[in-house]
């Protein structure tokens, strides 16, 4: 099946509502990470079928659960890596202003490079450790595999607006970095996640600030 099949099929399975001008982006995006992949390392994954179902559709899959918590004006994604999940939200999202923050510079230009050729105004490469970011207030801050949830709420936390929350994708329900965290940081949630065309645990958990 091809890929623009299997996406159409997946974003249906997800149950979200993405117009063909965003699922055309999903695509292009996708394209340009198997290309810049060749030079900047962004992905262990060479395969487009396995591209698609373990970044794409993951990423796509934390959507819904966003849009039930109401998707923010502004994102943070930490560790951005090639931009999953946070390209994928700023497609999505076109009224959600999202920075992709990664301490490496090729990654953060890739990012810019994306944004540029797909015209995505609201998504920004960030070059920068977060601890060092310049302060600015999100509505929700996201990580894919960047930290333990205790690095992740502990660096991230100066950047959280009022009433903001932490959202950390992640694969099996991490039970032993839930009780490392202080009592600062509140679990309110851990949703399990059904990726289509994944056999693999996935969730989010769901932190915000006692």
């Amino acid at each position: 099946m091809i890929l623009a099949e299997r996406l159409a099929q997946d974003i249906a399975s997800l149950g979200l509502n993405l117009s063909s001008h965003q699922q055309e982006q999903l695509l292009a995006y996708l394209a340009l990470l198997q290309k810049w992949n060749k030079v900047y390392n962004l992905t262990a994954l060479r395969d487009p079928a396995q591209m698609l179902s373990h970044h794409l559709v993951d990423s796509l899959s934390a959507l819904p659960p966003l849009l039930r918590h109401g998707a923010p004006a502004r994102l943070m994604d930490v560790g951005a890596g090639g931009g999953l999940p946070g390209v994928v939200i700023a497609i999505c999202c076109p009224d959600t202003d999202v920075s992709c923050v990664d301490a490496v510079a090729k990654k953060a230009t890739f990012i810019q490079q994306v944004a540029a050729e797909l015209k995505l105004p609201n998504l920004h490469g960030v070059h920068s450790r977060v601890e060092q970011l310049d302060t600015k207030s999100f509505g929700v801050i996201t990580s894919r595999a960047f930290a333990s949830l205790l690095d992740f709420t502990t660096l991230t936390r100066q950047h959280l607006a009022e009433g903001a929350v932490w959202m950390a994708m992640k694969g099996q329900h991490p039970a032993d970095e839930i009780a490392a965290l202080p009592a600062a940081v509140e679990v309110f949630h851990v949703e399990q996640l059904a990726v289509p065309g994944l056999d693999a645990q996935r969730c989010i958990v769901w932190m915000r600030p006692r």
